[in-house]
């Protein structure tokens, strides 16, 4: 404009008058968007019942979860460790209803889930159920959960709480982009149902109070299971035999709004038995006990289900989202980092989540061999543990790493293997019960 006009730039000046020439004021910007109202909060139907327990909320992905149920006199860990020792040794309930769920029906609906889960699932018989990982085109994973398949033409399909809207997202951009002749719909339905966990060796006794005309003995009611029955007076309740804490556990949907119903008759019922709330914070120490990772939080942008120790979930023929990636040299090669197991070589010292691991300590920059994802103190195996992602981890088991601490102590940690309690999966199956 200066050139075509013959004047200095200097007199022409900019083209419009803009931020941040003209800078706009904060609070113009922000609008209604204040104090409570800058993030919505999403709770469950359960929520008052949680409060009325008095219960500990924290923010898990999008919702306000029980994280506690403190008794007056408890500390933080004491909560923690009755709560555990619950579900170890008897009965216990939680809140799962933030868990993704999704309608995935039509003729085509095995199709698409066999394409685009790792796991087959086109063989999956009806009333039964399959844990199930999702790729992204470059292998690496997405996300997990569970696949029961409820009709000839019907899936109940879960997500992890964080991911949900993801993979719906992920389901329809294949089926509008990819597939648009695929006869199958979507349909997140999160919201529509409140589902409660029902966990422990007393788990079978407590849901056949609830649910009398339910067939709940193991040959009946076996191991990935899905039934559906008249639970607490609730007509046609999906129960399915899941399990994300290693010991017999049933999770129970219903709709939203019979929630309080559902939560209610479980307390009810189960208080001869001894039936104790839990929280994330006890949830978080007995699927590491076990092994069970959190896509997110034990794993990477590029960690695939080999590094992942799912591996055995790869079939060798079957095509899926992701699978050329995977079968590339680099998802194979030495130095990638791999989820293990790890103890505090201090039983009582936990180790920081995000804590750096070495094995050569020395003068800063030390090099790092992987980081801890997840860790806890584990009344049921009385010392500290965890999960840790290390290169070439599963190479290196019984190996001696360092974690420098912030506050100048240097921690050691010896690694084994991911799942540290009951490797056999017997309690999971029901072998050990109280009945």
């Amino acid at each position: 404009m200066a050139a075509r006009a013959g004047h200095p730039a200097a007199v022409v000046g900019t083209s419009g008058s803009r931020p941040p020439v003209e800078p706009i004021p904060f609070h113009l910007v922000a609008g209604r968007a204040q104090g409570p109202r800058v993030e919505p909060v999403r709770t469950t139907a359960l929520h008052a019942e949680h409060e009325a327990l008095g219960a500990v909320f924290e923010p898990a992905g999008p919702w306000l979860r029980a994280s506690r149920y403190p008794r007056p006199w408890e500390t933080l860990d004491d909560t923690v460790r009755r709560e555990v020792r619950a579900v170890r040794t008897g009965v216990a309930v939680a809140d799962v209803s933030t868990l993704g769920k999704l309608d995935v029906r039509g003729p085509d609906a095995a199709w698409v889930l066999d394409q685009l889960y790792v796991t087959p699932l086109a063989s999956l018989p009806e009333g039964k159920a399959r844990y199930a990982v999702l790729c992204h085109l470059d292998g690496s994973i997405l996300d997990d959960g569970v696949v029961m398949r409820t009709g000839a033409q019907r899936y109940f399909v879960t997500t992890s709480t964080g991911h949900a809207a993801a993979v719906a997202e992920w389901m329809e951009e294949w089926l509008q982009t990819e597939w648009p002749d695929k006869r199958c719909w979507v349909t997140p339905i999160t919201e529509q149902f409140t589902t409660v966990a029902v966990v422990g060796p007393d788990s079978r006794a407590l849901l056949a109070r609830v649910a009398p005309g339910l067939a709940v003995d193991r040959e009946a009611f076996p191991f990935l299971a899905v039934r559906t029955a008249t639970v607490a007076g609730i007509a046609d309740a999906q129960v399915a035999r899941v399990s994300f804490s290693g010991e017999l556990a049933y999770e129970v949907s219903v709709p939203w709004h019979d929630g309080p119903t559902l939560w209610r008759a479980l307390l009810a019922e189960g208080a001869s038995l001894g039936v104790t709330p839990y929280g994330l914070d006890a949830l978080q120490v007995l699927r590491i006990e076990k092994g069970y990772l959190i896509v997110g939080q034990d794993t990477e942008a590029l960690t695939t289900p080999h590094d992942a120790g799912l591996g055995w979930m790869v079939p060798t023929r079957k095509p899926f989202v992701g699978r050329r990636s995977l079968e590339r040299i680099a998802p194979r090669a030495d130095g990638r980092a791999q989820l293990v197991g790890f103890r505090s070589n201090d039983p009582h010292l936990v180790i920081p989540e995000g804590a750096a691991l070495t094995s050569a300590l020395g003068e800063p920059p030390m090099p790092i061999d992987g980081h801890v994802s997840s860790s806890r103190y584990s009344p049921t195996l009385a010392c500290a543990l965890g999960l840790a992602l290390v290169r070439d981890g599963r190479a290196r088991l019984g190996e001696v790493l360092h974690a420098p601490l912030l506050d100048g102590r240097v921690a050691s940690v010896t690694l084994v293997d991911p799942v540290h309690y009951d490797p056999e999966g017997a309690r999971r199956d029901g072998a050990t019960t109280n009945e």
